[in-house]
């Protein structure tokens, strides 16, 4: 079963003992190599504990159940990829107008969910509590906040929904197996749409055509 996990606020790491640091390295490392082999669909706390040479009761003390594995398997490279969108350079990070920083956002996060792509399905598997918090809030909070700057007489809250709706792992899948689209077409399309969307709020009566 699925339960709510968090992300830990950047640049303040939970403290640990070093012998639970050293436990839940071994562990990540595992579930990582198990997952590169045989994928994330079959991946169980159980299996992993026995292959990490850990009791059980660790794995699921450290993690809770597979959604907090999961959410720990993404960590390092979530933490990185807020770092860029939060304070890297520009677009992505701050200092270019906030409608450019909204297309390069949807564009670096098209990658991001890509990297991980097994990953970000078993969160989506996971109800919405898991699917709408961790790494989706601050993805929204991020978005609403450009969205207030690019077009503030629009519900930006809602429209971040709108714009995150399409970068999910199985629509992704979905469109480049199924459909054929690359990644790059997929980009594209939510350039597209970012456009439509921010720049269709900024449109008065009298500049109608």
């Amino acid at each position: 079963m699925c339960g709510r996990r968090i992300l830990p606020v950047i640049g303040q790491p939970q403290p640990e003992r070093a012998d639970a640091a050293r436990n839940r390295r071994k562990i990540i490392e595992v579930a990582a190599r198990m997952i590169d082999e045989q994928g994330a669909d079959d991946i169980s706390l159980d299996e992993v504990a026995r292959v990490a040479g850990v009791g059980v009761g660790t794995v699921y003390r450290r993690f809770g159940d597979r959604a907090g594995l999961v959410l720990a398997l993404i960590d390092e490279q979530e933490r990185r990829f807020q770092e860029a969108f939060l304070a890297g350079p520009p677009p992505l990070g701050p200092g270019a107008p906030a409608r450019e920083r909204v297309t390069a956002f949807l564009d670096a996060l098209v990658d991001r969910v890509v990297a991980q792509q097994g990953l970000f399905a078993q969160l989506e598997k996971c109800g919405k509590a898991m699917r709408y918090s961790g790494p989706y809030r601050v993805y929204h909070i991020h978005l609403a906040t450009l969205l207030d700057e690019a077009c503030p007489e629009a519900d930006q809250a809602f429209l971040a929904d709108a714009l995150l709706a399409p970068v999910n792992a199985r629509l992704i899948a979905f469109q480049h197996d199924e459909r054929g689209m690359t990644i790059e077409q997929i980009k594209t399309g939510l350039a597209g749409l970012a456009t439509v969307v921010t720049r269709g709020y900024g449109v008065t009566a009298g500049d109608e055509r």
